[in-house]
Formats: C-alpha cells, structure tokens, sequence
C-alpha cells in the first residue's frame, strides 16, 4: 500500500526531511503546504502548496483531500497550535507531538517545572514572572550571571544573556517590563557557561533512537558575536560526537531524554511521538539542560538527516505504529558541516526580495533552501536563512572546506559564517572546556 505523506512546513528543515524521504524504498508520494515557495521541495513533492499551517482545519482538508494517512509536521508553531492532536483525531498517524506535549518546546516554565517534579536535576537556579514583582531581587540574587527567556515561542530570539544582551541589571528590567507590556511570561535563571550541544532522538512514545551529536551557532557574526539567530551552521564528528565531549556526556545527554519522554508521558497519559531535541550545556559542573524542543533542529537536521543510512519512512512508521524497538537504526560515521547564507541585516533588519544566483554551487544535493521565494525562474530572499550547504566528509575539517567553497559561489546580497567548523574554532572550544573543567 502507498503511503500518502504530508510535510508541514517549507524551510530547509522540510526540504531536508522530504529529500531524506524520498530516498525511500517504500512506495509513497509527498504533498507538501508551506508559508513560501521553496523551489526544492516542490521539485520533490507530487504537490506543493501555499497556506496556513497553523490553521488546522485548512490543514486537514488538505490532507483528507489527497487521502494522507502520514503527516510530518516540521516548525514548532503548529504543534503549539495543537495541529498533531487535530491529525490524530482524523485517523492521520503524525511525526510531532500533541499539544500539551509540546510545551516542552512551547513553554519555558512548563518544562523548568516538569524537570523540577520529576527529579530531572540537570536544570540551572530559575524562577518564572509574569509581573515585576520579586524580579530585582532574584536578578540581585543571581548577580551578574543571569539569563531571561520569554516563556513562549520567538524562532529562537526570546533569550537574552547577561553580560552579551543585557549589560546592567537595568537592562534586564528594561526586557522583562517590555515582555509584560506585551502579556509575557518570562524564565529569569541562571547563566550557564561552558559549550552548547544538541542531542536529538526519535521517539516512539516508550523507545528512543539516538543521533549524532551536533553543535549549532547561533550568534549571527564570527568568532560568536552579534545578535543571537535562529543557527547559523552546525557541525559533527564522525564518531557521532564533539571534539570537547566524552563518552560520558553524551551518556547523560541520552539518559536525559529518556527520562523527559518518561516524565511527559506521567504527566499526560500519552505517548510522545516525533522528535525530542535537546539542548545541553558542557559546564564545570557537569551536563546542564538549556531547553527542549519538539521537533527537528534547523540546521542540525541538515547534519542527521545527510549521515542517515536507515530508510527515514521506515522509521516515521514505526513511530507511528509504536515500534521503534524494531529498528535499527545506522548512520555514517562520517564528519558534517552545515553553513547559512543569511540576507544582509539580519537577523534584525534583513533585507528581502532580492535575487540570489546558484548556478555555480556544483553539487545541488547538499544545497537546502530556507526562507526563499521563487518568482518566475528567479530565486528571491524572503527575509530570513536563505539557504544553506551541508557537506559530509572523513573530518570536520574536510567537511568544512568543502561547504566553505560551495557556499562562497552563491551569488546575492548574504553574508556567511566562514568559522564554522575550522579548526581554530573547534580547537577553542576544546581549549574552553579544559579550562573550565
């Protein structure tokens, strides 16, 4: 029987899971609904659409339109829609979870808590607001060392860090009287340091499947300056861990998603089906939880997906029916390097509509676009990642060079990451951890 699949979404994270998809052995056609035209997906997909994707009845139309019984929902917007529980209710098997398991992602209190109840102790100090009230004497408790996230979802750019975005304890108040005037909730806690990873896993609701490790960047300028983003590039090892890990963070890293999955599934009486993500902290003190998110990383999708051996159709069913446990799941151990191409200004002032040329990147299969529009034969930027180049090679090094090159033929007004996976990058963050530790 063919399996009639429906992607929700259209960035590079969507164009990489539907280019992963179609590698399938199994028969199967792929529909997509996206925000923006993005040429690489619909060349993939049998159709390929423009509309709401947080609107679920608009979504469910569409999918029992085309007789969909597979749904992959790819951005974190829908799922805090509830569009996974609206899927669900129509018989459609779904990659993402429901609604309230989504608040591991969606709300930033809601996961502090549930770490907090069910003893999952890899959290720093926090305490949540929703007014000024108490917030200068924790912010006084806290010292110069403090972090204040927006409770609910802003792409990536709700987090401001002491001593990066806020200067002064004025500073902070300044944020978090601005998230109140706006009706947020906000998470004051303390200030981490050591280095970022993720760990992301499938999950069938009682089986994880781990994949590799992989480091994103999400400052917008080298050398880790700027203004935060949605990820600039990412990079892993070949060995499926980082050049600054061991085999004992990444073990706790595994450990700590499986004990998340457990503590929703206490929570709420439902299984968590799709993706967990995690972001973790390497510190003096060990591995610390940053956040989760419910969904594939982009860019660090791009990584995975790229090493992936396993049929990925294979593994959406098997989540779906609940039987992860019988699949093996294998990915090259080879080394990843991923690079966007972001337009002039951003994150906080991109331009948009202006033409960018490819026609030079010599191989289109490790190009992925992200926020593009396609007017004509044109590829337009539409304000956001335009694209990105992932490569994998033997080394991080190797990889590096080979997206470096790629990505400096892209011709238009965008500017890149050159850092990404050097070895003077990687051998600072090496340097850091031994310091610190």
């Amino acid at each position: 029987m063919e399996d009639n699949i429906l992607i929700i979404g259209s960035g590079a994270r969507e164009h990489a899971i539907i280019r992963s998809l179609n590698k399938s052995k199994l028969d199967h056609s792929l529909y997509c609904i996206g925000s923006n035209k993005n040429p690489g997906i619909a060349e993939l997909c049998k159709e390929f659409i423009i509309g709401d994707i947080e609107n679920s009845n608009f979504v469910i139309d569409h999918a029992k339109n085309k007789n969909c019984n597979i749904a992959i929902i790819g951005p974190e917007n829908p799922l805090a829609k509830g569009l996974a529980d609206a899927l669900w209710l129509e018989n459609i098997g779904v990659i993402g979870p429901t609604k309230n398991l989504a608040q591991i992602e969606t709300s930033k209190s809601f996961a502090r808590k549930l770490m907090k109840s069910y003893n999952i102790n890899r959290f720093p100090i926090f305490k949540t607001f929703d007014s000024m009230i108490g917030v200068r004497d924790f912010l006084v408790k806290l010292g110069d060392d403090f972090v204040v996230k927006y409770d609910g979802l802003a792409g990536g750019k709700g987090v401001k860090v002491s001593g990066e975005h806020l200067i002064s304890h004025d500073d902070a108040l300044n944020y978090c009287n601005d998230l109140i005037k706006n009706g947020g909730k906000f998470v004051i806690e303390e200030k981490l340091v050591g280095q970022e990873f993720s760990l992301m896993s499938f999950s069938d609701g009682s089986t994880l499947k781990h994949m590799p490790v992989v480091q994103d960047h999400k400052r917008a300028y080298e050398n880790d300056q700027g203004p935060n983003t949605g990820g600039m590039g990412t990079y892993s090892d070949a060995n499926h861990s980082l050049p600054f890990l061991n085999n004992m963070d990444i073990d706790i890293a595994k450990e700590t998603n499986v004990k998340i999955i457990k503590a929703l599934t206490s929570e709420f009486g439902t299984k968590y089906k799709g993706i967990l993500y995690g972001g973790f902290m390497a510190t003096k003190d060990g591995i610390k939880i940053i956040e989760y998110n419910a969904r594939f990383g982009d860019p660090e999708s791009m990584n995975v997906l790229t090493l992936l051996q396993t049929d990925f159709l294979e593994i959406c069913k098997a989540i779906i029916s609940e039987e992860l446990h019988k699949i093996k799941i294998k990915f090259n151990n080879q080394a990843t390097v991923c690079k966007y191409a972001v337009p002039i200004g951003y994150p906080t002032n991109p331009i948009k509509g202006e033409k960018i040329d490819i026609s030079k990147v010599n191989d289109h299969q490790q190009l992925f676009f992200g926020s593009v529009d396609q007017k004509n034969d044109d590829i337009i930027e539409a304000g956001s990642r335009t694209l990105c180049i992932v490569a994998a090679g033997d080394t991080i090094e190797e990889a590096e060079k080979i997206v470096e090159k790629e990505i400096s033929k892209v011709e238009g007004p965008l500017f890149h990451r050159a850092d990404i996976g050097t070895k003077p990058l990687i051998e600072s963050r090496i340097k850091h951890m031994q310091k610190i530790r």
